[in-house]
């Protein structure tokens, strides 16, 4: 593995670990995803609330949109108008910010409307001053996603994946959706959301909707979940996107695909089956130091 290749590498990870971070605050402001349904329901269980309610889609085929339209536009302006490709990708982010701007506001307005007999109201201060956060997290993600399929597909530079570059960022998009919605979703829905109840007790299914609608000093809004996703849940969405990415490629660079793919593939099993023994370690180790919570155990009414 040459220099020039371990600073792809390098430079690859740096962009998906702040991809990563960025698509989970995205969410968060938002409410995008997984805890989106507890705030969809809270106004009809007595709870309304000031929290930003947008989602019209699962994070991963939503990020894929926004991150396909985004290379789709650059790659147009690249090959057909000989632009700068930095600046080709900065403008392809710009459109898949504004898609997911217009896409917000519609859902957000029709959503509370439709709550309007359970008090659930539109907030304008809460749709201009959030809009324009979420927009701004979303060009974020769709530039980094879009840099690093550039960076896998221009001719001139040694990784030359086969597939082109829309395709190559609509698959990253996939990937980065489905880890925020699996990694950073938990600090924001179970820990945030619920304060309320013991974290890691798990939620009861008559306590749906049941959300903390007060923040440190006045109403919550989404802004106050994105601050608080930004001290750990959104780190740890990007270290998880950055890791996929990096040691996806590692192994391709390491192990030409062309003549030892095997070995390419061998690897990424290798990889895998790694990283389920050591989850598996620390959720043993995990429940055994911590233990059951004590209103639940031994007792199954509980």
């Amino acid at each position: 593995m040459d220099m020039v290749s371990m600073g792809l590498l390098a430079a690859m990870g740096a962009l998906a670990t702040v991809a990563g971070a960025s698509e989970d605050l995205e969410s968060d402001v938002g409410s995008q995803s997984n805890p989106n349904s507890q705030v969809q329901l809270a106004a009809q269980v007595g709870h309304p609330h000031r929290i930003y309610n947008k989602a019209v889609s699962g994070e991963p085929p939503s990020n894929a949109l926004y991150a396909a339209l985004a290379a789709v536009t650059a790659s147009v302006l690249m090959s057909g108008y000989g632009m700068n490709a930095f600046f080709a990708i900065a403008i392809g982010a710009v459109l898949a910010a504004i898609f997911n701007g217009i896409y917000s506001v519609t859902a957000y307005m029709g959503r509370n409307t439709s709550q309007a007999r359970f008090n659930q109201y539109v907030y304008l201060d809460v749709l201009r001053t959030h809009t324009t956060t979420i927009m701004a997290h979303a060009y974020i993600t769709a530039f980094c996603v879009v840099a690093i399929s550039y960076i896998m597909t221009a001719p001139w530079l040694p990784i030359q994946h086969p597939f082109p570059m829309p395709l190559v960022a609509f698959i990253w998009g996939l990937a980065i959706g489905a880890i925020g919605s699996s990694t950073g979703d938990v600090h924001y829905g179970a820990e945030r959301e619920f304060q309320a109840y013991p974290f890691g007790a798990g939620l009861n299914a008559a306590n749906s909707g049941d959300i903390v609608t007060k923040a440190e000093a006045g109403l919550r809004s989404s802004i106050d979940n994105a601050w608080f996703c930004a001290r750990f849940g959104g780190p740890a969405t990007g270290m998880a996107f950055g890791l996929t990415v990096f040691l996806d490629n590692w192994r391709t660079t390491i192990f030409d695909p062309a003549s030892q793919g095997w070995l390419a593939i061998a690897t990424g099993i290798v990889i895998v089956i790694l990283f389920n023994v050591y989850n598996r370690i620390l959720e043993i180790r995990s429940k055994k130091r911590y233990g059951p919570y004590p209103e639940y155990a031994g007792d199954i009414e509980a």
